[in-house]
């Protein structure tokens, strides 16, 4: 074949897949999750208090855009003590929903020290983007 030809041809192909490939438009991600805590402590207690060997009650609204992947809640000793609680929530009724009320009983283990914690409160959505919401918790004996 004459060079002419297979020129014009890898030109054309170049240039369709340059075309086409670049047709396709990038959609923005969803804005990051939108954590609001509205309750921390026991239901006896006053708000930011509970009691080792009773349960947290902890809610929150929950806006994510891009679908909840996981929730996590971390509650550690705020100075100089290595007490840490984690809880993760993987599956179930907040998984792929956009927006939801957070509410779950955590068990603070009867031997905690007393003490002041800080707890976050972690929302990762399906595009991976995650966002904080902090706390201050009071555990008591």
């Amino acid at each position: 074949m004459n060079k002419k030809v297979i020129s014009g041809i890898l030109f054309l192909t170049s240039l369709n897949i340059l075309v086409f490939s670049s047709c396709k438009k990038d959609e923005p991600l969803p804005e990051k999750p939108v954590i609001t805590i509205t309750e921390v402590g026991s239901h006896d207690m006053p708000e930011g208090i509970v009691k080792a060997g009773d349960e947290l009650h902890l809610e929150a609204e929950i806006v994510a855009e891009g679908s909840i992947a996981r929730i996590d809640v971390e509650i550690h000793q705020e100075e100089g003590g290595s007490f840490e609680i984690e809880k993760s929530y993987v599956d179930g009724k907040y998984i792929g929903v956009k927006n939801v009320e957070f509410h779950e009983h955590i068990d603070i283990p009867g031997e905690a020290p007393a003490g002041e914690y800080h707890l976050h409160l972690t929302v990762t959505d399906k595009e991976g983007q995650s966002t904080t919401a902090e706390a201050e918790l009071t555990i008591e004996r």
